[in-house]
């Protein structure tokens, strides 16, 4: 089929509280130019009374109706003609020239509609799309609303190959050659058969060709065949996270000098072993993941899948030492799956964040048992030729966990998915307090008293987090007293629940039936489940950012623990302030407006590592160099609120004007064995750091500015060192951007970084300033914003306050050819300019 990009042309309105006949009729002055992918909720403004509230960082869901008139030719009338939309997020329906050709419940997987019993054939064609998100309380995150992810045209002759029609294994792989399987299914729409030969082709990422094999196959009338074709290549080049390196696969159907159709995919040669003493294997070496739970928003942009988005995302998440992703909690988008497989990044796709019971009024929960099978299906058709997936979550902290139905349900899901692709593995998360149920209280407390913790705290405490939900009115949803619960998770406690034998009781059957146990929070189990179930291979699908030297050390440690997965490595959308840290009495996980982002990750919205993330590399193994961070001088000796989730309010700066005298808490991360600690050249002491240390040393002195450095001490002798210099007053505006052209294809993506320095270059993140943008020419503004996680503003303004130093903007590309001049000013500094060439 030939295939489209079907993304121009089209308008959206917003019309709330009317019928689908009134928003129809609405006017073209209520219509807005668009190109998609286009996240209509990011467009709205923040509102308090929302009943999503902090969930999806109180931006409201509404009806959109998106339109489009396109021309269809009048050889069409011959042909099949479809729609893929990739994703559309709310309960959408889609109507061609006023008639309903298809619709879709489910907001994050791919579907496909068939266009010709309503086509004008040679003439214009109307097509409306309608997608509802008013539904409120249907996500517990950020989803975005409307026509977020790409939409396809599809266009085919009487034989054809179908959308997803093509299957690519390597079941052998060697160091001399490699077989690859290719799987083909044909189509013929006509009424009389036809004789074609089916040729395969090969080909490296360079263009030269591989392989080649032909095969003559009759496709009868209205009929449907399937053909397997195996090629060998020889001296294959392995698909890895280190080299990424790919295959073109093309299929042409032949009728002598006529060409019915064509087809054409990627794919990388790769094998998978998984067992609990080689652990997890890709091309025969042991890989542990070093995993991110991520969700699909992109910060100041919301949630429209762009390609330079994507990439953007994935390449700092790699440069950051991560080498897998976890995506949560739904199917990932096409185009972050071609980005990871072009990237080098490990996949863990994900099916529902719940099954049959809901988590939201609104949610999947409600239409699973009409809609599991399809989604399924979807996923794995999608994923099937991406090398970059792995493994498929079947689900996330699913309340059924630890009842018989749940894990009949679990075992058809994992059927389900065998069925289709039996050279993947499945997984689940599961959370243990989901999974003892009414139980939970019960293990906690026999859990208490075997350490000598006084039972009436823990209950006290308990009651404490049920009241902060049910203050919420309901506006966080249940998950705010689960998370509230989950507080108790850490230390010598949490290992103490997740080793009792109510846990193994209530959670034994759901983990039989996956590949991998999947556990959230439940790190205790991870060592001794070789004990209790020898032939158990486990992952820590959700696990605390803090605690990764003492998760690292456990995946180290043990075979059958293949890996772990942060919550999380780039910060999100929704889910509001759970890393938020106050000072002010404020409590996490409550509804406080205007709080809109995590403020949970690795890396900030805008992609800025923070200290944590250096944090992790070094206990990876990636990093020698030490890294500071300093926790924020101005809130010293301030009572703080804090979530396990949460790890140190650091940043690495060394300027805290009017702070002089005061004291500073220093934490310097390394490998080695100890750090000694300079402030001005004079030395602040010398401590133990490395692995025997949690890879930390924390220094307490007095603040002065100048320069603060800290260097690695290794048998003795210093070695790598690392420095922040104070910068005195910002004087300038910086300016860093990804790139200086873009294709004229509404597509592209330019990220500016915005930052403020002193006359010698320093950047300063202690001074704060409104900058203002200004943009002019073919392209337009996508984004601009902070990394400040509360706050009302509308990403679509043109000044914005810096935070922690920087602001950015995104700019998208037009569909015109010209030049998009970017003009960034504050009140007492030199305006900046900068020239983007769209070709």
């Amino acid at each position: 089929m030939k295939k489209q990009l079907f993304h121009t042309g089209w308008t959206i309105s917003r019309q709330p509280g009317k019928s689908m006949v009134e928003a129809m009729m609405s006017s073209e002055e209520e219509k807005e130019p668009i190109v998609l992918p286009y996240d209509a909720m990011i467009h709205e403004a923040v509102a308090k009374d929302t009943k999503n509230a902090g969930q999806t960082g109180y931006y409201p869901g509404k009806m959109y109706y998106y339109t489009k008139e396109f021309e269809a030719p009048q050889d069409w009338e011959d042909k099949l003609v479809q729609l893929e939309f990739e994703g559309s997020y709310g309960k959408t329906l889609i109507y061609l020239n006023g008639d309903y050709v298809g619709e879709q419940k489910y907001g994050y997987t791919n579907f496909y509609v068939t266009l010709n019993d309503s086509l004008n054939y040679g003439g214009n064609n109307h097509l409306e799309v309608v997608v509802n998100n008013e539904q409120e309380k249907n996500s517990r995150w950020y989803s975005g609303s409307g026509l977020y992810r790409n939409v396809q045209m599809y266009v085919a002759n009487e034989v054809y190959v179908p959308a997803d029609g093509v299957r690519i294994q390597t079941p052998e792989v060697s160091g001399d050659e490699a077989v690859v399987d290719v799987q083909i299914e044909l189509n013929n729409r006509g009424l009389k058969k036809h004789a074609v030969k089916v040729e395969v082709t090969i080909s490296n990422q360079n263009g030269g060709m591989e392989a080649k094999r032909v095969c003559p196959v009759t496709l009868f009338a209205d009929g449907t065949e399937h053909i397997e074709q195996r090629l060998v290549i020889q001296n294959p080049k392995l698909w890895s996270v280190e080299e990424p390196n790919l295959y073109q696969c093309k299929i042409q159907i032949l009728d002598g000098n006529k060409v019915w159709d064509e087809a054409e995919d990627t794919f990388g040669i790769r094998t998978l072993r998984l067992n609990p003493y080689s652990g997890l294997c890709v091309n025969g070496e042991p890989v542990k993941l070093r995993g991110a739970c991520i969700h699909h928003d992109h910060g100041i942009i919301g949630a429209a899948e762009l390609r330079d988005a994507e990439t953007r995302k994935i390449k700092k998440l790699k440069e950051a030492g991560f080498n897998c992703i976890r995506m949560a909690h739904h199917p990932a988008g096409k185009t972050l799956l071609e980005v990871c497989d072009r990237e080098g990044m490990l996949v863990m796709d994900e099916f529902s964040d719940m099954w049959t019971r809901t988590k939201n009024a609104n949610d999947f929960a409600n239409d699973f048992h009409e809609n599991w099978e399809q989604i399924i299906e979807a996923m794995v058709a999608k994923d099937y030729n991406h090398p970059s997936v792995i493994l498929y979550g079947m689900g996330n902290e699913i309340q059924e966990a630890g009842t018989a139905k749940g894990a009949q349900t679990g075992r058809k899901i994992h059927q389900k998915i065998k069925s289709l692709d039996p050279a993947r593995y499945t997984t689940n998360a599961v959370n243990g307090i989901f999974a003892c149920g009414d139980r939970f209280m019960e293990v906690v407390g026999q859990s208490m008293q075997q350490l000598g913790i006084p039972i009436p705290d823990m209950q006290q405490a308990a009651r404490d987090g049920q009241q902060s939900s049910e203050q919420q009115s309901s506006a966080q949803g249940g998950s705010d007293a689960l998370n509230s619960m989950m507080s108790v998770m850490v230390g010598p406690l949490a290992d103490a629940i997740a080793l009792h034998p109510i846990m193994t009781e209530m959670t034994e059957e759901f983990m039989e039936t996956m590949d991998v146990a999947g556990y959230n929070y439940l790190t205790g189990r991870h060592a001794k489940e070789h004990e209790l179930y020898p032939h158990r291979v486990v992952l820590g699908t959700e696990t605390f950012p803090g605690d990764i030297a003492n998760l690292w050390k456990t995946v180290q440690e043990n075979t059958h623990v293949i890996g772990d997965m942060t919550w999380t490595g780039y910060d999100y959308l929704g889910e509001a302030g759970i890393g938020i840290f106050h000072y002010d009495g404020g409590v996490n996980f409550q509804a406080m407006y205007p709080e809109r982002a995590a403020y949970i990750g690795d890396l900030d919205i805008l992609g800025n590592r923070r200290p944590i993330s250096y944090y992790r590399e070094i206990i990876y193994g990636l990093r020698k160099t030490p890294y500071i961070g300093v926790e924020r001088v101005n809130r010293y000796g301030k009572n703080i609120g804090q979530t396990p989730w949460m790890w140190k309010d650091n940043i690495a700066s060394w300027t805290w004007n009017g702070y002089e005298g005061k004291t500073a808490v220093i934490d310097v991360l390394s490998d080695a064995d100890e750090v000694e600690l300079f402030l001005n050249g004079v030395s602040k002491g010398r401590k133990a750091a490395g692995k025997a240390n949690d890879y930390m040393a924390v220094f307490q002195i007095t603040y002065e500015p100048g320069e603060l450095k800290a260097v690695a001490v290794r048998d003795g002798k210093a070695c790598e060192s690392f420095a922040l210099n104070t910068a005195g007053k910002a004087e300038k505006l910086s300016i860093d951007t990804d790139r200086t052209t873009m294709e004229a294809n509404g597509q592209d993506l330019a990220y500016v970084m915005i930052g403020l320095q002193d006359e010698a270059g320093n950047q300063n993140l202690w001074e704060e300033k409104e900058i203002a943008v200004q943009i002019e020419g073919a392209g337009s503004l996508a984004g601009f914003g902070s990394a400040e996680p509360s706050c009302e503003r509308s990403y679509f303004d043109t000044v914005c306050k810096t935070y922690d130093g920087y602001v950015m903007a995104v700019i998208r590309a037009g569909l015109e050819l010209g030049t998009t001049t970017l003009t960034v000013s504050a009140e007492g500094l030199e305006p900046l300019t900068i020239s983007i060439e769209e070709i």
